[in-house]
Formats: structure tokens, sequence, C-alpha cells
């Protein structure tokens, strides 16, 4: 850990910064097996979180491999850097009061409950989105043939097969992805964050947003 460093911190607060961007910053942190539907879902809703004026910004966990974390590996010490680097990440998005949608198979429930943790001590809303499907359904999809290639042993550590994915147990919302539409899971997790206060007045009527 770097030594001989102080924090700088600034004059705008938290609450004044959500009072002139009206919106307060949250993570969303959407986790799953792959080809589970996260970076799918992630897409929509940033798009629809966008389309009614809320300032929303999505980080996928492929992306992320091609800069921020693209000296990571599989492995388990390797997962738990790539975890702890988007949690900090997502907590700035989130402390700037933007909306920041992760979405990362993220394994762990211990990597999972630090993201969670670090979260909480800021007091930046944590939301953590289960998208749900059974492996028999992710494999079936496989949309990059990863899961084929786990089979054949060529991807070492892949998740669901050759390394373990622990389901979250208390998610704040579940979202059972096996034969629902995109738009469907979106309104489920708006819907949930609605009903904490979490969004603000939308700058655009939805009914709008949804016919565009």
């Amino acid at each position: 850990m770097a030594t001989n460093i102080t924090f700088h911190a600034g004059n705008v607060s938290r609450e004044e910064r959500a009072q002139y961007t009206g919106q307060q910053g949250l993570t969303l942190w959407l986790t799953g097996l792959s080809a589970s539907g996260k970076s799918t879902i992630a897409v929509a809703l940033e798009q629809h979180l966008l389309h009614l004026g809320i300032n929303a910004y999505r980080l996928d966990g492929d992306n992320i491999r091609f800069g921020l974390n693209k000296d990571l590996g599989f492995d388990d010490k390797a997962r738990n850097e790539n975890i702890r680097r988007i949690a900090e990440v997502a907590k700035l998005f989130a402390d700037s009061t933007a909306i920041a949608i992760t979405s990362f198979i993220s394994p762990f429930l211990a990597d999972r409950a630090s993201a969670r943790k670090l979260h909480d001590e800021a007091n930046i809303p944590f939301i953590e989105v289960y998208i749900d499907v059974p492996i028999s359904v992710a494999e079936q999809r496989d949309p990059k043939g990863l899961y084929k290639k786990a089979r054949e042993g060529v991807i070492k550590e892949f998740t669901g097969i050759s390394s373990p994915y622990e389901a979250p147990t208390d998610a704040e919302i579940h979202v059972d992805n096996t034969d629902i539409p995109i738009e469907q899971a979106v309104k489920q997790i708006v819907e949930y964050l609605e009903s904490k206060n979490l969004l603000p007045k939308p700058k655009r009527d939805p009914k709008d947003v949804l016919q565009a």
C-alpha cells in the first residue's frame, strides 16, 4: 500500500452535487453466470435511464479488461482484484451522482460483500441485481462459445464449469432471466428503484420513452 499520501478533500459535498445535478448516485451491481443476460440488460437499462434524462453509465466486465484490468487473468486472486478495482470505480461514478451499472460475473460472495461494504462506508446505495438462469440455459445460449471451450478444457477456471459461482442469498433484485423480454427485466429494476425513491423525477415522460 502507498505511504506518504494524504487524502485531499474537495469543497463540494455529495449533497450539494446532488442538488445541482438533480439526482443522487448509486451502484447497480448486476451479477450472474456468463450468458445469463447481464450485459444485454445493462445496455438496455442504461439507455432507458438516459432517455428519461437520468445520468447513468455502464461498466462492463469484458470491456474493462481491454483497459483498466487488462493486466489481470482469471485465477481467484486476479478475479478478486478485478472486482476490487471495479467496485472502487463504480463508487467514484456513484459519488459523482451518476447511476453506475456494473455487469460482472463477480462469482464470489466475499468479493461482492466487499464491494457493498465499500459503498456502505461511503453512504452510497449499493443495489445487488441477481440475473438468474440455470447453468443449462446459460450453456445452451453460449453466444461466445465459451462454455463449449470450457467443456473441451480449452478455457481453464471457467465460472460454472471448472470454477464456482456463489449465487447471491439476499440480492435486492432477483431477475429470473430464463425466458423474459429484456424490457421486462429493465422494468423490474426500474420499479424497484422507484419504490425506494432512488430515481429523480424523469425529465421526459416514460410513455414517450417506451414508444421511442
